[in-house]
């Protein structure tokens, strides 16, 4: 799918894509950080039929709903298509030994056999998190391996 990212000198940016039933939706970005989410109108494809102004903790909410429900998505077609291999989101809880430290800290995949493969943090999915990548408290961690690797991981994080 293809997002035509344009410059909107003075406001912020605009990512537009078509979808499959072609309809054109986009997001306004500003510089003050608010978020319009624009869908046009089919048949003036230069004017909006709704325009939706998010704040910027709305804006996270959304992406939320559509971020975190897509890589689960994502992540449970995988696991249907691979026997033994199971994905858990597993949350940093306040008073966590992994809060504040970083994902090579845990060892997690020497010590399970089990991978992380995301984080979601406010709304954010932040793919490929990198060893020196830093967990706080409420972090989504998404982990796939065997059951007993998820489980691991899950009373590592938990517990330390």
């Amino acid at each position: 799918m293809d997002v035509v990212r344009t410059a909107l000198p003075g406001i912020g940016l605009r990512y537009e894509f078509e979808t499959e039933r072609g309809r054109r939706v986009g997001v306004v970005t500003h510089r003050s950080g608010r978020r319009e989410l624009v869908i046009y109108d089919p048949d003036d494809p230069d004017s909006a039929s709704e325009d939706v102004v998010l704040s910027s903790d709305e804006a996270n909410v959304l992406s939320d709903l559509l971020g975190t429900s897509r890589i689960v998505e994502r992540l449970a077609e995988l696991e249907r298509q691979t026997v033994g291999l199971v994905s858990k989101q597993v949350r940093i809880g306040h008073g966590s030994a992994y809060d504040g430290r970083t994902l090579g800290d845990t060892q997690a995949r020497s010590r399970t056999g089990a991978s992380i493969v995301a984080v979601v943090r406010q709304g954010e999915v932040i793919a490929s998190p990198r060893p020196d990548f830093r967990f706080e408290a409420e972090d989504a961690v998404v982990v796939i391996g065997t059951q007993d690797g998820t489980d691991a991981v899950e009373a590592l994080l938990s517990d330390g």
